[in-house]
């Protein structure tokens, strides 16, 4: 479909007989763009289910080949892409190796899905032509520009870097679900969350309580935290919204209004949700609200960094030496929207940016730590990013106790 726009595409593929996944492309996906070997991951379980000869354990590095497009670059021609399960883990024992599903042979290192200026991009790929034990056959792609990103969040609701969203429009196709340990099943959620949707806060109290501060590093707890939060509002999504849907609708503004309501609460839900468990964690290393640090304080008229460290008063005390301040911008992916920081907290020249995005180029950082950014990441997330930039990342922990020194 060359030279179609996003929404007419999207149109395209959002019909019977396609299954998408949609992630964001992280370093581990494009860094290696010059090797046969780069190439997205993606689960297991969803590329059993699309190219079932893959699932054979006993056979090293089984694989399957099928067409690829990404439609969203004019420029490219259709590849014969290489689904692979590396599965080496399960025959080089007690040594281990790797055992995951990749995407690969795209084309070389002009594919967009191999750029590494791409990585933290969202890509949708919608797999076509699976049916029962009969594998998909084609794959196409696109891959976001920054103005392109809303046209599917908007649609679908955010995506999150590390967690992939998928959607089935291919009623033969079952689409595996992996509970985990934060899955609330109907009966046992809150009577009150089934009458109300709860406030961002009382999620986030929720998957704290699941995940109690007794368990793990702050990096720690803050991911698997995330995590915990989106299945907790998954499980109350489901057992609120299935309902309804199932009863249907009387006319289509009904339905249209209905699904414009969900989606705008996902979005809401995404948008704080990073900021509150920065909250939860703080308190739990013993730094004290308005003492040790302020959340959403005004610091120039306009103005509200994410977080102050050591106060907004101490901010606003021109007498408190600069050098002993600090902010904190809290941004789920930090592509172009790292610039928006940059005007925040004029007394402060290093703005600290904690972010999820699982890597960025070595020329867009390098911009970045030019304009006076420094970012910091879960320790986990941070093995993601190029050798050459990652000793100058920190780490959540690293960070708190940087504050603590104030």
């Amino acid at each position: 479909m060359s030279g179609v726009g996003i929404e007419e595409w999207l149109s395209d593929v959002a019909r019977p007989g396609y299954v998408w996944y949609l992630k964001r492309l992280s370093a581990n996906d494009t860094q290696r763009s010059g090797s046969h070997q780069a190439g997205p991951y993606i689960p297991r379980d969803l590329m059993f289910t699309l190219f079932p000869s893959l699932n054979q354990p006993k056979q090293r590095n089984p694989d399957h080949l099928f067409d690829l497009t990404v439609d969203s670059d004019p420029t490219q021609r259709t590849v014969r892409a290489r689904s692979v399960w590396y599965n080496n883990a399960l025959h080089d024992r007690p040594s281990g190796g790797r055992n995951e599903v990749r995407l690969t042979r795209l084309g070389g290192a002009r594919s967009p899905l191999l750029d590494v200026e791409n990585t933290g991009a969202l890509a949708l790929l919608a797999f076509g032509g699976a049916a029962g034990q009969r594998p998909a056959d084609h794959c196409r792609v696109w891959v976001c520009r920054i103005q392109e990103e809303s046209a599917i969040e908007d649609r679908w609701g955010p995506v999150d870097p590390g967690q992939g969203r998928l959607l089935s429009f291919a009623v033969s196709v079952k689409v595996p679900r992996t509970d985990t340990p934060c899955w609330i099943d109907p009966d046992d959620l809150p009577t009150a969350w089934l009458a109300s949707y709860p406030s961002g806060e009382e999620v986030v109290r929720k998957a704290v309580e699941m995940m109690p501060p007794t368990d793990g590093t702050p990096d720690m707890r803050l991911i698997e935290r995330r995590s915990c939060e989106f299945d907790i509002f998954r499980s109350l999504e489901e057992a609120v919204e299935l309902p309804r849907i199932r009863a249907g609708f009387s006319d289509l503004p009904s339905f249209i209004g209905h699904a414009n309501t969900v989606l705008q609460r996902r979005k809401s839900r995404s948008g704080r949700s990073l900021e509150l468990h920065l909250l939860a964690i703080f308190q739990e290393e013993a730094l004290k609200e308005g003492t040790h640090f302020s959340y959403q304080a005004v610091s120039e008229a306009g103005k509200r960094p994410d977080f102050l460290f050591p106060s907004e008063a101490a901010y606003s005390d021109l007498r408190f030496p600069s050098s002993r301040l600090r902010m904190l911008a809290v941004k789920t992916t930090c592509r172009d929207r790292w610039r928006q920081i940059l005007s925040e907290a004029d007394r402060i020249a290093t703005k600290h940016l904690l972010t999820l995005q699982e890597g960025v180029s070595p020329a867009q950082y390098r911009e970045m730590r030019d304009a006076g950014v420094r970012l910091v990441v879960p320790a986990s997330v941070r093995r993601a990013y190029d050798r050459s930039i990652r000793r100058e990342v920190i780490c959540l922990a690293e960070f708190i106790r940087d504050v603590r020194s104030l």
